[in-house]
């Protein structure tokens, strides 16, 4: 049966601060599709997917986890966009996801603690040590050279044509783990205090804003509370929202949980209606930004009501648009106001996010029709594809660890030179300082 065509709030347009114009109030939130093709780059089936859900009617669809470099990856399915990055191919995804109206934006990634251990070393704040969960701290070098990273893979997602960036600090990983005083136990610049431990991700949207300009949408993701004992709490979460105030960006995303081991994640909740449209209306108070929830929204009258009665300004969707991608539109129609979501018998460990995310590959492929079948041989067609991409992005990427080797030894040889305040001999040159020892000179 198809209900009256509906003209509500939640498909009006909306201007974001930099002047951008979203064309509804839906977003397609950021998920980990894990479709890139094992080098960092977008495959055809995720270039497929993001055209489908532009095709669907969202204001703005999310590629989530695009990371600065590949040390760092939450998957080996995750997309790497720096300088050694083919941009004709990000240029081909900004193009496909971005028709009908709709914008992309890639969401700056880095997984800290939670890196892929196959294809890299963890690393977060503070070292862990805990059931399913080992890292290395953080060196005060590479927290410091983050910003920076994170600024470059902007800039080219603007110059690929991308609608726009995310950063991420949210779900527990590597922003959202300096935040909670849980996992980083510092004590230095960048630990103890909330203003310390925001200090990262404030430097990180400063640097993101300085490259892509003015006018080019920037949002934040961020937790209302890691929902763990010890951890981020919403009473630091609103402080955060109102010093975010103060920053250029556009767009608050708010969700909430990790996926640390063990812990509840917001796709995982079990509340029947949206899981952080009351925390959205009390951070109303603090700030002036736009603001958007992210998570467990099910329905039309969900979404119609949230921006309707102006807790949030959008709604993300992620899990709807994995079953319906066309979902905005059907919506708009009236039709399919309450959507029938799949039901899972105790599903092992990683079983249902793996069922999404292997939907979203059939999505990308043109055979949604077709049956996953049962969770535990979904989970191990998941983790077999992980083990195979991890080999091609290990294979992919020798080349470059071993020539980032090569250059930290040479520029630790050139410091030595310089320290020794060493001369060349007439007729002699050195040869030119590269970048990464920069601003030294001889």
């Amino acid at each position: 049966m198809t209900d009256q065509p509906t003209a509500s709030a939640l498909f009006t347009p909306f201007t974001l601060p930099s002047g951008r114009v979203l064309a509804n109030r839906i977003v397609k939130a950021a998920m980990s599709d894990s479709l890139g093709d094992g080098t960092g780059h977008p495959s055809e089936a995720q270039l497929r997917l993001y055209e489908r859900w532009a095709e669907g009617g969202v204001a703005a669809s999310l590629v989530g986890e695009v990371q600065p470099d590949h040390q760092h990856a939450e998957k080996p399915g995750n997309l790497v966009l720096n300088a050694q990055s083919d941009l004709a191919a990000f240029t081909q995804l900004a193009q496909r996801g971005q028709q009908h109206g709709a914008d992309l934006w890639l969401q700056l990634g880095h997984a800290g603690a939670m890196a892929y251990p196959p294809t890299s070393t963890p690393h977060g704040p503070s070292a862990l040590d805990i059931p399913g969960l080992r890292c290395e701290a953080m060196s005060l070098e590479a927290i410091k050279a983050l910003p920076a990273a994170m600024a470059t893979t902007a800039r080219l997602a603007r110059d690929a044509g991308f609608g726009g960036v995310q950063v991420h600090a949210a779900h527990g990983f590597l922003l959202s783990q300096f935040l909670s005083p849980l996992f980083n136990q510092r004590t230095d610049d960048y630990g103890g205090s909330l203003d310390n431990r925001m200090r990262l991700m404030r430097e990180v949207i400063i640097a993101v804003r300085e490259a892509v300009g003015h006018d080019y949408p920037v949002m934040v993701k961020l937790n209302s509370s890691d929902q763990l004992e010890g951890g981020f709490e919403e009473a630091e979460a609103l402080q955060v929202i109102a010093a975010l105030d103060e920053l250029p960006i556009d767009l608050i995303d708010i969700s909430g949980g990790t996926y640390f081991p063990g812990a509840s994640s917001a796709p995982d909740a079990s509340a029947s209606g949206p899981y952080f449209v009351e925390f959205a209306r009390r951070a109303r108070e603090v700030t002036t930004l736009p603001l958007m929830a992210t998570g467990g929204f099910k329905t039309l009258a969900q979404a119609e009501d949230a921006v309707a009665q102006g807790a949030v300004d959008f709604v993300g969707l992620a899990r709807p648009l994995a079953l319906h991608p066309s979902l905005p539109t059907l919506w708009r129609a009236g039709e399919c106001p309450a959507p029938e979501f799949p039901r899972f018998s105790a599903p092992p460990e990683g079983g249902v996010t793996a069922w999404y995310t292997l939907r979203l590959t059939q999505l990308g492929e043109d055979r949604e029709q077709e049956s996953l079948g049962e969770l535990e041989t979904v989970l191990a067609d998941y983790e077999a594809r992980d083990a195979a991409r991890a080999e091609t992005w290990n294979a992919h990427f020798a080349d470059w660890n071993a020539a980032a080797l090569m250059l930290r030894r040479s520029c630790a040889a050139m410091r030595l030179l310089q320290a020794a305040q060493y001369t060349p001999t007439e007729g002699a040159s050195l040869p030119p300082l590269p970048p990464c020892c920069l601003p030294l000179r001889w």
